[in-house]
């Protein structure tokens, strides 16, 4: 059986598919309890820097900007290429589920990281 590698807001409910559940913000979501959020791991090294995630978030970039940007700092990052191996070793045992606060399913910092992830060999 193969295990999936999936992303989802961090305000969804928690299914029996999530498996693993990673937060990858570096803000902890507004109005969200720890206890509800029912995470694995807080991985806040792995998230956008906080001037990159501020210009996307106030509109002064672009999604395909803001993106081309954030792969750059994980191309860069220790920490990134640590987690792609962590959430490889992950996916052996179970899905991997990315959690992100933004509302906007579409265009947010966790489906660059799984398209990332999935460059890196990262497969669900």
């Amino acid at each position: 059986m193969q295990h999936k590698l999936n992303i989802k807001r961090s305000y969804d409910p928690e299914t029996p598919e999530d498996g693993t559940r990673i937060l990858v913000d570096r803000l902890w979501p507004r109005g969200e309890s720890r206890a509800k959020a029912d995470l694995a791991e807080w991985d806040k090294a792995i998230a956008p820097a906080a001037d990159l995630r501020k210009a996307f978030h106030e509109g002064e970039l672009p999604f395909e900007e803001f993106a081309r940007l954030y792969r750059r700092q994980l191309e860069e990052s220790c920490e990134a290429a640590q987690f792609a191996d962590h959430v490889r070793d992950l996916l052996k045992q179970g899905n991997v589920t990315l959690l992100y606060a933004s509302r906007d399913r579409e265009h947010n910092n966790a489906l660059v990281l799984k398209n990332w992830l999935e460059e890196k060999g990262v497969r669900s």
